[in-house]
């Protein structure tokens, strides 16, 4: 349509193809009127039909499949992604659903429908920490780890943006930059103050990561305050750090509707005028909403400029050129991307493979798991969630074109040799399942059944309708966080009353955050974390439970004893928080899991015992398969500085790998650390690495005490000297 409109006139400068992105973006903008570059700000953005330019809405979702725009590959939720602790699937995931955006893309393009969720501009990854197990978004995160984080978050924008030397395959945008993490309630005006300590630490570096690394296109502000200044227009965030100190170049989105709250939540201003120019002036280009029309106003007002507003389109517009929207097609190696692959077999049957990853064995006494079906008559499947869509989706999903859930995989697992007893139990969180009945009204069925099995299989935990975004959560209890760790409603109840049949229990937990469940830990065998495995995560649980693959998956995020444990929600410092601060022994640590054969590990060979500051030290281990089945193993490299002059973490994960291995067979494992990695963080928020002892731990977990008890694998540890002059290293 815009070449057959320029063919009788000169080409103009912004469809020449032979002319970089942003000095095609600057033509072009140059070309509108104020009142049209103020419409191209706002995340709906209308056609400008004189210059050829289609409609485009910049809002769609991507975190564990193309979300929100009919059927696509639902994959397992983040949290679950994250459990895998392997960056190369976490890449091939994030590819699936690029190739899964650009054919329907491409698709809507042709019939006409750029709605919203339709468009290539992908709002994910989420990269904030889940400090605090009760914050309702902490499943659309990859856990509580920074080094963790900043990984997987590479990964996936790699995965998304694809590797093509001059197009995007679709744009990643990093998430909420940068301290954010809850309260859900309170998060229109709640001003999160965290020290520059803490800040530098734990809640930027994966930013950082995202934005030098992997060269994220998109950053979105969050909707609270950090040390007084609104995220979606801090100065400090968005122009000191995030454009002049790291060098982004892309563009900043605001979170939906979030620059209101400059003047109702945050009273930093008093007028929309006002709050858009302060967004606008600070670095915001595009406007998730519709306050900044106001950008007019403010015009007029004299308080911003049309240059200010020039930078933001421009930005905008280069974000689509790198797309490839103003192209011939032939010339865009995306565009040819068939509709056919959208939720084909081969994505489908992937997306089972990636969820079997996700899983956590978090306990396994006497080797109750895996079950031989051919000793079983019966089965008892109970539980809200054994049987619920929900608990396998989480929230910012796709419409799968199949579904199984736990219930169906294991009867598709069993076929018709074993009878199936299924029962409810109890509803997720209320006291009855109908509102006409008593309250308990189906532990009777529940009792019935697990008296009639030989096993049985209990499936509780949560949903998105418990925890989950403010204003998405159907939970009247709470605007989307946990109250506190507890299983809610009767779910506790009822396990304790399906446990005093004496018939053993396999418990899986369905959620997306840590669970206080201390009396499952000391009564129930066998007990599994099935996070929110995606459309067909049914499969993946019950090949789990028969052993068809031997469990891999790793904690992101600590579980607790008791929600009594955890600081004030609202306090922001890392005191007593995570694995890397907390001061009470874990429930079940970050990085654990077990498997169903057993490794060992060889001492770590270090090349060198003493290095000098400025060096780097690479390391290897040797890992052993010394049992029974094939299995992957997550190997995980701890790094402690012992005497930091400074409050440092206890250890702090800084190395990840997956290797698969055969019953006897063995790998060698070689880590690098690099001066950075050894640097601590000071309370001026400087990196600097001071010369002293260090240790490196290797091994299937952390080093604590109570993952080796639970594990019964020790880490190996080797400790080496760093000499010279203290120095300090860019951030």
């Amino acid at each position: 349509m815009i070449r057959r409109q320029f063919a009788m006139e000169k080409k103009p400068a912004y469809l020449d193809e032979s002319l970089s992105f942003e000095e095609r973006a600057k033509d072009l903008v140059s070309r509108m009127t104020l009142e049209e570059k103020v419409t191209q700000m706002l995340h709906s953005s209308p056609a400008i039909p004189r210059l050829g330019v289609p409609a485009y809405n910049w809002w769609n979702e991507a975190l564990h499949g193309v979300a929100r725009a009919g059927v696509a590959t639902v994959f397992p939720q983040a949290i679950g992604i994250a459990a895998t602790f392997d960056e190369d699937l976490v890449y091939r995931i994030a590819d699936v659903i690029s190739t899964e955006g650009r054919a329907k893309y491409h698709e809507n393009v042709r019939k006409g429908d750029r709605d919203i969720y339709k468009g290539l501009t992908f709002w994910s990854p989420n990269i904030n920490i889940f400090r605090d197990p009760r914050w309702g978004r902490g499943h659309e995160t990859y856990g509580e780890d920074p080094y963790l984080t900043g990984r997987l978050g590479v990964a996936f924008v790699k995965g998304i943006q694809g590797n093509d030397k001059k197009y995007l395959k679709a744009a990643a945008c990093a998430k909420h930059y940068a301290v954010h993490s809850g309260p859900e309630a309170e998060r229109h005006s709640f001003n999160a103050i965290a020290s520059v300590k803490d800040m530098r630490e734990t809640y930027l570096p994966a930013f950082k990561e995202l934005v030098k690394e992997a060269d994220v296109e998109a950053v979105m502000g969050a909707y609270n305050r950090t040390n007084g200044e609104p995220c979606c227009g801090s100065k400090t965030l968005l122009i000191d750090i995030l454009r002049e100190e790291w060098g982004f170049k892309g563009h900043v989105t605001s979170d939906c509707w979030a620059i209101k709250d400059f003047h109702e939540g945050h009273m930093v201003t008093k007028t929309a005028p006002e709050s858009v120019a302060m967004a606008l002036k600070n670095g915001c280009d595009l406007n998730c909403g519709n306050l900044f029309g106001n950008l007019l106003i403010a015009h007029k007002e004299g308080l911003v400029t049309e240059e200010d507003i020039d930078k933001a389109v421009i930005r905008l517009f280069t974000t689509r050129m790198k797309l490839g929207m103003f192209d011939d097609p032939k010339n865009v190696p995306f565009s040819d991307t068939p509709y056919e692959l959208n939720s084909c077999d081969e994505h489908s049957d992937f997306s089972v493979e990636v969820a079997k990853k996700t899983l956590v064995l978090l306990k396994n006494e006497g080797n109750l798991l895996p079950l031989d079906k051919k000793k079983l008559k019966a089965i008892a499947v109970i539980g809200p969630n054994a049987d619920s869509r929900d608990a396998l989706q989480g929230n910012y999903f796709g419409t799968s074109d199949r579904y199984v859930t736990v219930l169906d995989g294991i009867r598709k697992a069993v076929g018709n040799d074993v009878r199936i007893y299924y029962s409810e139990g109890c509803h997720l969180y209320k006291d009855r399942s109908s509102v006409l009945t008593a309250p308990r009204d189906r532990f009777g069925e529940a009792l019935a059944a697990a008296e009639r099995s030989d096993v049985v299989i209990m499936c509780l935990g949560l949903d998105a309708t418990i925890e989950g975004e403010e204003g998405d959560t159907g939970n009247e209890f709470a605007s989307g966080d946990k109250l506190d760790l507890n299983l809610p409603g009767l779910q506790q109840e009822l396990l304790e009353k399906v446990y005093a049949t004496g018939k053993p229990v396999v418990l899986v937990l369905l959620s997306g955050s840590a669970l206080a469940v201390k009396w499952a830990d000391e009564h129930i065998p066998a007990i599994i974390q099935a996070w929110y495995p995606g459309g067909r995560g049914g499969e993946a649980v019950a090949s789990l439970l028969f052993g068809e693959y031997s469990p891999s998956g790793r904690l992101p995020v600590t579980f607790y004893a008791t929600s009594e444990e955890l600081p004030d929600f609202r306090d922001y410092s890392m005191k007593n928080r995570t694995y890397r601060y907390m001061e009470n022994e874990a429930l079940y640590p970050f990085g654990y899991g077990l498997s169903y054969t057993r490794f060992e590990y060889s001492p770590i060979r270090a090349e060198k015992t003493t290095i000098k500051a400025g060096e780097s030290i690479r390391c290897s281990i040797t890992v052993r398969n010394v049992g029974s089945m094939a299995s992957e193993e997550t190997v995980q490299l701890y790094l402690k500085d012992v005497e930091a002059s400074v409050e440092v973490p206890r250890w702090q994960l800084n190395g990840i790998r997956k290797v698969f291995l055969e019953p006897g067979s063995e790998q060698e494992v070689t880590f690098t650390l690099t001066p950075r990695q050894m640097a601590l963080i000071d309370n001026d928020g400087k990196a600097i690495l001071e010369p002293g002892t260090f240790e490196i731990y290797i091994g299937g977990s952390q080093p604590d005490a109570r993952s080796i008890k639970l594990t019964g694998t020790p880490v190996q540890k080797i400790a080496f000297e760093v000499v010279g002059e203290r120095m300090e290293l860019e951030y």
